[in-house]
């Protein structure tokens, strides 16, 4: 069926394979649409606001919030959105991935790194303001985008740079963001650039962006140090961050280690990865896998000295200075989350895991909080930034119903402890009540009434973020 300039595609088994993302959330729609250009979206946008069709943005489906997953209406994937112009302007479409490996062929470093990279698309990402190990140097995606094409609501095409007003009739967003890593709501853009980043597909649809990126470093220091306990890893990574060059504060002085990721294995995930890695101790309890740039000779003895006087497993570190080392570890990483999801399918229950983050001075204390849970559990992620994913293992219908009860706690208690319910993933459709609550009404409230004066039918990413209301 034609619409216009667009195809209305109805099938149901080509539906089929766009109603689901990494949530394993399920969804109905009646259409789906392919548009190549911002022309053809906003076809769509305004078809669809005249007659009040509900539609949802959908890419590479790659979100474990349910924020891509239609309830009804009609489908837009950007998947056809997919050239590099060059590269500073790109197409929403185009894989992250893809894109920085033409930067990297260019000698240029575009630094976010979801661990989805390889398969989320850059509108996605710009979406949902994702971030990765990375971040914890380089900040999530906000700061590497200069300008976006979008398409809102109403069909009207506008494009956005940090110099771009807030429109006439939208209200502003007053709320005070937590200080740490958050992708919890809509931002307090003082720009319609930062308001259209990170706001999940419900004010607009991102066709295009134009993307800063940074000469890439002449070498990378990769690796894997172990520790027998918990207190002599969080000592060094308060040893290391102190010397770190980080987004939040861009302009201290770093110190001679200054890495760029740092990221955290529990001994649960260790064990996961012994098979692939047998040169693990035995007496590691916990590990940390670190990156570094250089510009001369790696800085391996600095580190060395930091890490025996932490008390870690100094002389049983992985080193990987070549690509090649670099990539093995690199896969060791990215093994721990593939483990995950096949303990989820031998259990035959979802998991449920945490994106929270907390203030620095509070990681000792949400780290306390996760080694007391007492479900069996692995817990890994960007100790840096000090956002774990602890994922909870459920085996029975009554341990998952316990594990959601325990993952409400834990996020009540991060938000008190000054943190935020989403780090990197996002709201969507899963996570409304404990935005409801990190936020509070009258945040709430602020988010509604922006909402209504870009979409007054409510049509685009019904659910997300927020419970549908009625214009």
């Amino acid at each position: 069926m034609r619409g216009g300039m667009f195809d209305v595609l109805r099938d149901p088994d080509l539906l089929a394979g766009y109603l689901s993302d990494a949530s394993n959330t399920h969804g109905s729609a009646e259409a789906l649409v392919r548009p190549r250009c911002a022309e053809e979206v906003a076809e769509v946008l305004a078809h669809c606001q005249a007659r009040g069709i509900p539609v949802t943005v959908t890419a590479q489906r790659t979100a474990t919030t349910g924020a891509p997953v239609p309830n009804g209406g009609w489908l837009l994937s950007t998947e056809r959105l997919d050239k590099v112009h060059s590269l500073d302007e790109v197409d929403a479409g185009v894989i992250l991935g893809a894109y920085q490996a033409q930067c990297e062929a260019a000698g240029r470093h575009f630094p976010p790194d979801p661990t989805s990279r390889f398969e989320c698309s850059l509108g996605g990402a710009i979406a949902a303001n994702a971030s990765g190990a990375r971040s914890f140097r380089y900040g999530p995606t906000r700061p590497w985008v200069e300008a976006v094409e979008a398409v809102l609501p109403t069909g009207a095409i506008l494009r956005a740079t940090r110099d771009t007003p807030i429109p006439d009739g939208w209200p502003h967003l007053s709320h005070a963001e937590p200080a740490t890593k958050t992708a919890a709501g809509l931002f307090p853009a003082s720009n319609l650039l930062d308001l259209l980043i990170g706001q999940e597909g419900t004010l607009a649809v991102i066709t295009r962006a134009w993307l800063r990126h940074l000469p890439l470093p002449a070498g990378v220091l990769s690796f894997l140090a172990f520790f027998p306990d918990l207190p002599s890893t969080l000592a060094f990574v308060e040893v290391a961050r102190a010397q770190a060059q980080r987004a939040r504060s861009p302009r201290a002085e770093p110190g001679p280690l200054n890495p760029r990721a740092i990221e955290y294995f529990d001994r649960h995930a260790l064990d996961m990865v012994r098979a692939r890695v047998p040169d693990i101790p035995d007496a590691a309890a916990r590990a940390l896998f670190i990156e570094v740039e250089h510009e001369g000779e790696a800085p391996l003895e600095r580190w060395y000295e930091a890490l025996v006087e932490a008390g870690a497993l100094a002389d049983a570190t992985i080193v990987a200075e070549e690509e090649a080392g670099r990539r093995r570890l690199a896969a060791v990483r990215h093994a721990v989350p593939a483990g995950v999801n096949e303990r989820v399918v031998a259990n035959g229950m979802p998991k449920v895991g945490t994106d929270f983050a907390v203030p620095d001075v509070a990681l000792s204390a949400v780290m306390d909080l996760y080694e007391a849970e007492p479900m069996d559990k692995i817990t890994f992620g960007h100790i840096g930034d000090n956002h774990l994913h602890m994922n909870l293992f459920p085996r029975s219908p009554a341990e998952l119903a316990e594990a959601k009860r325990r993952y409400q706690q834990l996020a009540r208690q991060c938000v008190a402890l000054g943190g935020t319910v989403s780090a990197e993933h996002g709201i969507g459709k899963l996570k409304r009540h404990l935005l409801a609550e990190m936020l509070g009404p009258d945040v709430l409230a602020q988010f509604r009434a922006l909402k209504l004066a870009v979409d007054p039918q409510w049509i685009l990413g019904r659910g997300t973020l927020l419970e549908q209301a009625a214009p």
